[in-house]
């Protein structure tokens, strides 16, 4: 996990607080955080009371590119920092457990890889020390300052039952297993086995969208990497069931084709465009 992880800071001004049940949560933590002498930040934003999400990105040539999505949520008489870090841990959300000493708020962790411990330390009220740390005695510590009070995180025109009927998380997003499809070893020459290999790989195809669980196909042009085509799997649940899946594929089993597996995040609604695809062709491949 990337060390900005501004947005776990979670602290109470006054006096130190030596019981968790007593601090309250933090509404200050709302707007924007900058880190000393780079283009890292943090947004985050209220959903209710009892929560609050958050992004952290970098700005590049005015792009803003995220990195992380974050949340923090109160649960009965915890407060638990969840982080999905864009490209690692399948994409799952890696999650933390506040505990509060000496005016340093630190989430805890002992079972992940970096960090185990995530600390925070206020110097005043726009301005927080976060010191990162893992077991092993790995530690780098930086300086933040809110910019900004308050974002914008609402979503005016969220709809729940799509969202849900999507598989979306919070964010709009779920995962999906995207597949490389490359020149495979076999180089046979035989015309009526290539023929009948591709017209079952097609049939395959077919099957896997009416199961739901193809949701884009499609060759690549000509290109020096021998690749040609890919596809995104939908409702696969980890790449060695997307193997099973393929296994049968005639072009891939017999090595026609060769496959490679990647855990992707990408928008849940990548689906909808299925219902479209039988209304704007004219002829069939």
């Amino acid at each position: 996990m990337k060390t900005l992880l501004i947005a776990t800071l979670l602290f109470c001004w006054g006096a130190a607080q030596p019981l968790f049940s007593q601090v309250s949560f933090p509404s200050f933590l709302e707007g924007t955080w900058k880190v000393d002498n780079k283009e890292q930040y943090e947004e985050w934003g209220r959903t209710n009371e009892n929560e609050l999400k958050g992004l952290s990105y970098e700005l590049k040539n005015g792009q803003k590119i995220v990195s992380e999505y974050l949340k923090l949520t109160k649960i009965n008489d915890r407060i638990i920092y969840t982080a999905l870090v864009v490209g690692q841990n399948n994409n799952q959300e890696v999650s933390f457990e506040l505990t509060y000493q000496d005016s340093t708020y630190t989430f805890v962790n002992e079972e992940h890889d970096f960090p185990n411990y995530i600390r925070y330390t206020p110097i005043t009220t726009n301005r927080l020390r976060i010191t990162v740390e893992g077991k092993s005695g790995k530690i780098s510590s930086f300086y933040a300052n809110k910019i900004a009070s308050k974002t914008s995180e609402a979503n005016p025109k969220y709809d729940q039952e799509l969202a849900k009927k999507l598989g979306a998380d919070d964010y709009g997003m779920k995962s999906y297993i995207f597949v490389l499809l490359k020149t495979g070893e076999n180089k046979t020459t035989d015309k009526q086995f290539i023929n009948e290999c591709f017209k079952g790989h097609m049939e395959n195809i077919n099957r896997l969208v009416k199961n739901g669980q193809l949701i884009v196909a499609g060759p690549f042009g000509k290109n020096e990497n021998n690749l040609r085509g890919l596809f995104i799997l939908n409702n696969v649940t980890s790449i060695d069931t997307a193997k099973h899946i393929l296994e049968n594929d005639p072009a891939i089993k017999n090595e026609l084709l060769e496959a490679s597996f990647y855990p992707w995040y990408g928008s849940a609604a990548l689906a909808e465009y299925l219902p479209q695809v039988d209304k704007i062709w004219k002829k069939q491949h």
